[in-house]
Parts: C-alpha cells; structure tokens; sequence
C-alpha cells in the first residue's frame, strides 16, 4: 500500500502554528504515515486526545490533508490536518464511536501510568515494519493475508479481517510460532512460543 521515502526528505516554508491540545495525553507511539502525495513517511504521535492527535513528521503536509498512519499500540488511525506546526501537525480524527471509546480507553490507562510513575508492562521494545504485508499459517494450513502494526521478539499486532478465536495456533514467517491471545479492534495480538533472535524479525524490518 505504501512506498517509502526517506525521512532527509526536503522541507519547503509552510506556515506554522503553536499546537496546543486540550486535556491530552503525551504519548509516544512511533510508526509510519501516508500523505496525499502517497509516500510514506516515520512519524511519531506526541500528544493525543480521542478526537485529535498531534505528529511530528518529515512530510510536508496541507491543512486539509487525509492522513493514513499506523502506529504501535494504536494500529490504524486516520484523519484530516487541521493545524500545522513546527516540527508536523495535527489531525482531526476520523473514527467510529466504539474507535473512540477504546482509543479513549486506552489514553486514560496510559494517563493513569504516568500519574503513579508506573512503568510501560512490555517484556520487549515493539518496532515498527516497513515490509507490513503478511501471512498468519492458521492450525489449519489455510494461509491468511494480514497486516503487521508493530512486532518484537516477543510477539506482534496484526491487524487481519476475520480475527481466529483465543488460543488459536498461528505461524508468522518462517518460524515463528505462537498463539492468539488477544483482540482488538483491527485485529488480534499473536505471542510467540519462545523468544525470537533478532535475526528471525529481518525479513518484516
């Protein structure tokens, strides 16, 4: 769905504007986005509510702009620039409600993280493919064409259209096996039997 361009990517003048997001929540979930032009660019969301997110990317977008971005944690989201800033810009997004109420969800609990100092609970730092295109081996045989939202050594985000029951056993690439244990809206999280070499992840990085 993407191609991909370099984040040294040239900058033209735009107008800016200093973005501020009400009752927001900093965040800083990495990942990569898609702008008009169809390229895709490394984009990080700073500060994000259930209706808007604030980026920071080396595209140069338009107010107006439709924005594609896949980013860990969240998955997909989508909306339209309505404010531009120094170092990106912000979006107006556009989901569902029940989108919004597990985005909404999720702002609290990492809100609430933050406020007790607790740490992030991930056993491994979970990257960002470029090679996002998939297939999950069902128990079955039968391959499945799925997307990678983000992945480690641990296990990964897919986003897939018809989400296997828990417990289900799935392969990932060449051999990297494991189970379903749990679902989201896009998808499903896959955690591997073992932990992988950072060798076994090359093929999506």
């Amino acid at each position: 769905m993407f191609s991909s361009r370099s984040a040294n990517t040239a900058q033209i003048p735009r107008p800016v504007e200093e973005a501020h997001l009400d009752d927001a929540v900093r965040v800083s979930f990495t990942g990569r986005l898609m702008l008009p032009d169809h390229e895709e660019y490394d984009c990080t969301a700073t500060e994000m509510t259930a209706e808007r997110a604030q980026f920071t990317c080396p595209g140069v977008a338009r107010r107006g702009d439709r924005v594609i971005a896949y980013l860990q944690h969240i998955g997909r989201i989508e909306g339209t620039v309505t404010t531009l800033t120094p170092a990106g810009f912000l979006i107006a997004i556009n989901a569902p409600e029940r989108k919004r109420e597990k985005l909404a969800a999720q702002l609290a609990w990492i809100a609430k993280r933050q406020l007790l100092g607790l740490p992030e609970d991930r056993r491994h730092d979970r990257l960002t493919p470029r090679n996002a295109k998939a297939q999950l081996v069902l128990e079955d045989g039968v391959l499945v064409a799925c997307r990678l939202i983000d992945l480690s050594l641990s296990g990964a985000a897919i986003e897939i259209e018809n989400r296997p029951p828990l417990g289900t056993r799935v392969q990932l690439g060449k051999n990297m096996s494991g189970k379903i244990v749990r679902h989201f809206m896009e998808g499903v999280a896959v955690e591997f039997d073992r932990v992988q070499s950072p060798d076994a992840l090359i093929e999506f990085l």
